[in-house]
């Protein structure tokens, strides 16, 4: 559900993803592509901000499943028949 918000509100996605630097850089983004696109009637550029939001909010949660893994290693130790 979060990457639906992300790809149609970007800044409200990354908001309540936990990314406010993100967000307020988005809102930058937004308004940059924006008037680029009107200027230059290049429409494309509409699509960056969303771009920028779903890999973040991808990033964020991929570091959210590795330290969810890392920290149940830590607690339990190494899966049956790891070399150590």
């Amino acid at each position: 559900m979060i990457y639906v918000l992300a790809a149609l509100l970007p800044p409200l996605g990354l908001l309540l993803n936990g990314q406010p630097f993100s967000a307020i850089l988005n809102v930058v983004l937004l308004a940059f592509c924006i008037v680029f696109s009107l200027l230059f009637l290049f429409p494309m550029l509409l699509l960056l901000p969303s771009a920028h939001a779903l890999i973040a909010v991808h990033m964020k949660r991929e570091d959210r499943k590795h330290a969810e893994v890392v920290d149940a290693i830590r607690k339990h130790g190494p899966p049956p028949g790891y070399p150590r």
